[in-house]
């Protein structure tokens, strides 16, 4: 299965990355290719500075070896190996009225000292933060997440909607960082469920996303802004780096079994404010995109 997922986020970030290249026109993707000393290492990919993309990465990573302390911990196991795969992207584009856009597709195995496996699952999903927010885009977004699961099972969408409302959350803001999408963890086989079933639902969600999300951005992309529009992305970027910072599983991972720095933090906005108690306007389209993100809305 390792092979078979790692074969296919290959073939993924190819398709991804030339569909992102393509509506940009001006900026490509530099490609970086590291090698973990643990072992394993992955092939990073980062677009700058574009037409429509101010910064962006569509990464993939294998990486293998002991499993730290910190992760023995977090896990709740002793001494073992581990494997893990997966794709992660962050778009952050430069005009306001696109929303910037994560998804990450991973698999993971865990190894007793003889090499068995003794435990392995999928996760995933996809996310969107808009700035300015068009309800239509939001629903585009949450229809085609539906439609990816609801092919698998009918209960997916409720249910992984409601775990990426309760994820992708700044407790300490009591505010979502987006409108959400869909989120799951921890998909082992079961009675209802083969490995070889959820690498299909896995590998359907990563196959929707750019059905998911380039329609918006080509809806978008050539809307007039003015500065305070600018700024208002700005502050609300903070906003974003402050999750990825405090609360992110993935960048803990990544910087507790020695991932690369560069690469874990590729998701940080290159523009952004911080500004003391700064507060919208009463009955202003920034308002509004606050209050949902304090009351999820159910989209579809």
């Amino acid at each position: 299965m390792k092979e078979k997922f790692y074969n296919y986020i290959q073939v993924l970030q190819d398709t991804i990355t030339s569909a992102i290249e393509e509506i940009d026109g001006v900026a490509k993707f530099e490609e970086d290719i590291w090698e973990r000393p643990e072992g394993g290492g992955g092939r990073t990919r980062v677009i700058q500075n574009g037409n429509v993309f101010e910064k962006g990465g569509v990464n993939i990573s294998g990486v293998h070896g002991a499993l730290p302390k910190a992760m023995q911990s977090y896990f709740n196991v002793g001494e073992v190996d581990f494997f893990a795969c997966g794709l992660s992207l962050v778009l952050h584009p430069k005009n306001p009225m696109v929303p910037t856009v994560h998804a990450n597709w991973r698999y993971f195995e865990m190894y007793d000292k003889e090499g068995n496996i003794v435990d392995c699952w999928f996760g995933g999903g996809q996310d969107m933060t808009p700035y300015y927010l068009f309800d239509e885009d939001a629903k585009h977004f949450h229809q085609v997440c539906k439609r990816s699961c609801d092919r698998h099972d009918a209960s997916f969408y409720e249910l992984y909607k409601k775990k990426c409302d309760e994820y992708f959350y700044n407790a300490h803001r009591e505010e979502g960082r987006g409108i959400g999408g869909l989120f799951f963890d921890y998909c082992k086989a079961n009675d209802i469920m083969s490995l070889e079933k959820w690498y299909d639902f896995v590998t359907e969600v990563g196959n929707s996303f750019l059905d998911a999300y380039i329609p918006i951005v080509e809806k978008r992309m050539e809307i007039s802004y003015t500065k305070a529009e600018r700024e208002w992305q700005e502050i609300r970027r903070g906003r974003y780096v402050e999750f990825n910072l405090v609360h992110d599983k993935g960048t803990l991972f990544g910087l507790k079994t020695n991932g690369r720095i560069e690469s874990i933090l590729m998701s940080l906005p290159p523009h952004v404010q911080w500004r003391y108690d700064h507060q919208p306007e009463k009955g202003s389209e920034e308002e509004r995109l606050v209050d949902v993100l304090k009351n999820p809305v159910d989209w579809v």
